[in-house]
């Protein structure tokens, strides 16, 4: 009997259990130096890929909503069900894409973004 209360009181799972363990696998880490290479600091480096981030995923939005415009209608029928399949086909493509921030920050480390310092550019414009 001793046997089966001491089966009883231990775990079933060998698992550990972290309340942290659920991170996405999709997590990808940075290394800071090499994001602060082209520019020479780190901050400036993360407001080029913001804004780079920004103007993707403007696009991106604007390439959802005129696909997703084609299907506006104000007539209920049995074509608009097989219109919805559609619309529910193009909206997860889009959702399956990457997103904006993980492209722009492999455009920038790869060295696709050209930027400019505005203040470095103003004294070449005086003379």
């Amino acid at each position: 009997m001793d046997k089966q209360a001491k089966n009883k009181n231990t775990p079933t799972t060998t698992k550990p259990t972290n309340k942290y363990m659920a991170v996405s696998s999709s997590l990808i880490t940075r290394d800071i130096e090499k994001l602060s290479e082209p520019t020479g600091n780190v901050y400036e480096s993360l407001v080029i890929i913001a804004k780079r981030s920004r103007q993707i995923s403007t696009k991106v939005k604007e390439e959802l909503s005129n696909k997703l415009a084609d299907f506006a209608s104000t007539v209920d029928n049995l074509e608009e069900i097989f219109e919805n399949r559609e619309q529910i086909e193009i909206s997860k493509f889009y959702e399956r894409m990457p997103k904006p921030s993980t492209l722009a920050i492999e455009e920038f480390t790869e060295g696709k973004i050209m930027f400019r310092r505005p203040e470095q550019q103003a004294p070449e414009a005086e003379k």
